[in-house]
């Protein structure tokens, strides 16, 4: 941690997304496990509360790589911030492939092999590491914090190789009931090994302590929902990488 008690950047990495400059951080794990997770930021970009998420996956011997999904690492605000995830969503084939150039980057590493690579996101990063598994790439595993959960292109049946966990709350007013109910049909149609857990008390940006500053009444921190789902996604993690039976 900084004296300013915020997460520390981690070591640049620059990668690319066809012509895009890429800007990344890389979290290296002490003890090393043998895998590696990609995390994706926010809607605005790599901040403290992906940084935190990384140093903390790095404590536990993985090696983490803070993707970057604008651009020379750079953080937007604003009218800005918005018309990129306009065109996020848009764009599903867009998103996808700047995921999938995050994890390319990861899986050329020394060290790493592609098939011991999972992805976690928050907010906007949980609808991409949704779109990722939507897509069929075969990583191990994708969990989403608090990421919207309606999609352009819909999973097709039997792509999904990815095990698939979501962790929202029940009072996130940017993911509503019904489309959880339209998340949970979306992955059964599409036959894939999903998970889910709702938080009754928590709003959106549960996992982030840093929220509730600009009195934003949509999001709160919500430290049980936080340390719940955090623990399921290592649960869940943990049970991709058993041999099968």
């Amino acid at each position: 941690m900084s004296e300013a008690g915020k997460p520390e950047a981690g070591e640049r990495y620059v990668y690319h997304d066809g012509e895009v400059e890429l800007s990344g951080e890389l979290y290296r794990p002490i003890a090393p496990n043998g895998r590696a997770a990609l995390v994706v930021h926010e809607a605005d970009g790599i901040g403290g509360n992906v940084r935190r998420h990384c140093r903390m996956l790095a404590d536990l011997g993985y090696l983490a790589f803070a993707a970057d999904m604008h651009g020379n690492g750079r953080v937007l605000e604003g009218d800005e911030m918005q018309a990129a995830l306009q065109r996020f969503r848009s764009d599903p084939e867009l998103l996808r492939g700047r995921v999938r150039a995050a994890v390319d980057a990861l899986a050329i590493l020394p060290g790493v092999q592609a098939s011991s690579i999972v992805a976690l996101g928050y907010c906007f990063g949980g609808f991409a590491v949704l779109e990722l598994a939507r897509s069929g790439y075969p990583v191990r595993a994708v969990a989403s914090f608090h990421g919207l959960l309606s999609t352009a292109r819909p999973a097709e049946r039997g792509k999904v190789e990815a095990k698939v966990a979501v962790f929202t709350g029940a009072l996130d007013p940017l993911v509503p009931p019904q489309g959880v109910a339209a998340f949970q049909v979306e992955m059964m149609a599409a036959d894939a090994d999903w998970q889910m857990s709702v938080y009754g008390k928590a709003l959106h940006s549960f996992t982030n302590r840093g929220v509730g500053d600009p009195g934003d009444s949509r999001m709160a921190y919500h430290p049980e929902a936080a340390r719940a789902s955090w623990n399921s996604m290592l649960a869940v993690f943990d049970a991709a990488f058993e041999p099968p039976t």
